[in-house]
């Protein structure tokens, strides 16, 4: 758990993570919404596939991105389990 807060303390990845929220994105999309290059927007899209956070899917030539679900509510239940520990 330890590498998925430490890929959540930056800054663009948390907006990568509000943007795919909404939708399932290309690299381009993505790359829209901010004014980095495009290898740096590879390399935080890579650290947020390495914790589980995101997946990737290929549609034709293009690479789609969006959310994990499932690894967001493991998350929320480990620290709900936290927190209800603490409540006695």
């Amino acid at each position: 758990m330890d590498r998925v807060f430490q890929a959540l303390s930056d800054k663009n990845r948390l907006k990568i993570l509000e943007l795919l929220k909404k939708r399932d994105m290309s690299v381009g999309e993505i790359l829209e919404n901010f004014s980095i290059t495009n290898a740096s927007l590879s390399h935080h899209l890579d650290i947020l596939k390495r914790v589980n956070l995101i997946v990737s899917e290929r549609k034709g030539q293009y690479i789609y991105y969006s959310l994990n679900v499932s690894v967001f509510e493991e998350i929320m239940m480990q620290i709900s389990k936290i927190f209800n520990k603490n409540k006695k």
